[in-house]
Order: structure tokens, then sequence, then C-alpha cells
């Protein structure tokens, strides 16, 4: 390369947006000038390649916020003056005068003091995920969590966290509480694992109503984790209701159809024949007293003794007792 070469490099070098002073022979093509400047790169800005800082006070940064604790949600006739962060990286905007009256410990001490100033919140960081935080929340509230359809799991898991708030299970799951309705809608799903969550927290309305649903399942087949778990006094609960309706049970069987006066065709004596197969169907009931046994299923073994009665007195008994039988099971209490 001769020295004209090198000049033309170095200023290239010197100015590399001005090409025109590398190439002199093609200073007057404007063309292939512009193709020339348009291949050369670019460089990167300073900022590029840093990852984008979930901070929502930076203009067009995309955060993820609650479908229900937003601002301007106009839950409360004031603005939230907190904001708590999932460990999904979900914003709540919620009111600390509501954390604050419902927890007895601050919520977990997380609540800071009021804000300095009007309109800055007070970002907390909330080890949760945001469907467990969005049913503490909406308990909080005395809201119904019901149109997100959390899973039983994620409603098991909120109903434990709530004492790590600070916040008592047995005054928020009542009867009346969104939260209680919520949860018994589960019930015939997982009778056992709702009874004992309720055990667990004495939540007795709870483990009333669910009670019900346990008339069916086999209590051999506790295991000492489940007992353990449900604790002594509403595994007692649970034993004396089997117990208490199969004694029940055969307690109504006991009574035969009464007699009726004597006939010219049907004495005391004919009267023995109904007795007898009665005796053998309630016996065949009572042997295997399930305390969920239904009335259909105490009709359909008892209504086809009438086929083989003659006297239609001793049928008009057997319907009677029948139907007597139906409304004391019926009447005989199935829940804790």
């Amino acid at each position: 390369m001769d020295h004209a070469d090198w000049d033309n490099v170095l200023q290239y070098v010197a100015d590399p947006l001005d090409l025109s002073a590398a190439f002199p022979d093609k200073r007057n093509d404007r063309s292939e000038l512009a193709n020339l400047n348009a291949q050369v790169p670019t460089p990167p800005l300073s900022n590029d390649g840093s990852p984008v800082q979930d901070d929502p006070s930076e203009p067009g940064t995309l955060v993820s916020v609650s479908t229900t604790f937003y601002p301007g949600s106009n839950l409360q006739p004031v603005e939230p003056d907190v904001v708590l962060l999932s460990s999904d990286s979900v914003f709540f905007y919620v009111h600390s005068h509501l954390l604050l009256g419902a927890s007895d410990n601050g919520f977990h001490s997380l609540l800071p003091p009021p804000p300095a100033s009007k309109g800055e919140d007070s970002i907390l960081n909330v080890p949760e995920t945001s469907t467990v935080l969005n049913i503490i929340l909406h308990t909080i509230y005395d809201m119904s969590c019901a149109h997100y359809t959390p899973s039983f799991s994620h409603l098991c898991t909120a109903v434990r966290r709530l004492s790590f708030y600070g916040i008592h299970p047995e005054s928020r799951i009542l009867p009346a509480a969104p939260l209680y309705t919520v949860l018994l809608s589960q019930a015939p799903l997982y009778p056992l694992e709702l009874y004992t969550l309720a055990a667990a927290f004495n939540l007795y309305d709870l483990a009333v109503s669910t009670s019900s649903h346990l008339l069916s399942f086999p209590l051999s087949s506790l295991t000492d984790e489940m007992a353990e778990a449900m604790g002594p006094v509403y595994l007692k609960r649970l034993f004396f209701l089997h117990f208490g309706r199969s004694d029940a049970l055969k307690r109504v069987l006991l009574s035969p159809p009464h007699p009726h006066p004597p006939t010219q065709w049907c004495d005391f004596a004919d009267q023995k024949k109904l007795t007898r197969a009665w005796a053998l169907a309630s016996a065949y009931l009572a042997w295997d007293a399930r305390p969920d046994l239904s009335t259909s299923t105490m009709e359909s073994a008892l209504r086809p003794l009438e086929e083989h009665l003659g006297c239609d007195d001793c049928k008009q008994a057997l319907r009677d007792r029948i139907k007597t039988l139906v409304i004391q099971w019926s009447i005989v209490k199935r829940t804790i």
C-alpha cells in the first residue's frame, strides 16, 4: 500500500461515517455511497442487554396487577395506601387499615408506619403466591373469591396461612362468611380433607356441615396420620356419629308391624308369618348397618314382603310400618 492509500485509510478511521474520504473515486456516486453507509452497523446503546426492572414507577414497564385489588378499584371510600407484591410478582393495592384491623400481629409485622406523604404507596414483599394471597385478601375484605375458582389445595393453604398474618380462622370462616361458602362447596369432593382442616382450626360449623358427607367413609381406613391431623376431639365426634346412626338404625328396625284385630281369614297365629318375615328382613339390614343407608334401600328390602301376604289388613299394616320407619330414619341426626 502506497502513501496515498494510507492517507485515505487514516481519514476514514478519523471520520468513519464519511466514506467518500476512503473512496475518492466514488465521491460523485451518491447512490453507492448511501448503500455503503447503510451497511455500517449501529453501535448498541449503553443500556442494551440490561434486564427490565419490575418497578411500577418506571414508565413503560409491564407489571402484573390483581384484577380485584388494583388502583381505582373503589373497594373502599379511600384510596389504597399499601402495595403487596406476591412471590410470583403480582401487585395488590390494598388498604392498611383493613389489614391492621383483621390482624393482631401487624400483618406479620410487615406493615410499616403510614406513608409520609399522600400518594406514596409502600411496597411490601409477601411470601405467598398470588393465588393464595388473593384468597387471603378476599377473606380480609369479606368478599367471595369463588369467581376465581381456586383449587382446594390453594384454599387449604390460604386457611393455614391466615394465622401467620395474625388472622384467626375461626373469626373469619363462619356460616355467613364468603370463604365458608367456598370451602363448603368442596365438601362433596374432599370431605375427609375438609373435615380435617376444620378440625385443625376448631371450625365447628364447617366441620358439622362437612360431616354429613362422611357417612359413607369407612372408619377402618383412617390412618394414624389422618387421626393425628384430625385431633382427638373431632375424631371422637366422627366415630360417635357413625356408631350413633348404626345403633339408631337397629332401634327403628326392631319393632315389627302392628297386628290387626283377628278376622275370619287372619288370626294372631296367621299374623306371626309377617312378624317372622319382618324379623328376617330387618336383621339383614341391621347386620350391615351402614350410617349412610338410604331410605330407598330400606323400602326395596322390606316392600317385597307384601307379595307373600294374602291378608289385606296385614299388607296395610306392613305399608304403615315401612312409612313410619322411613320417617324415623330420616330424622336421625346426620352430622356430628
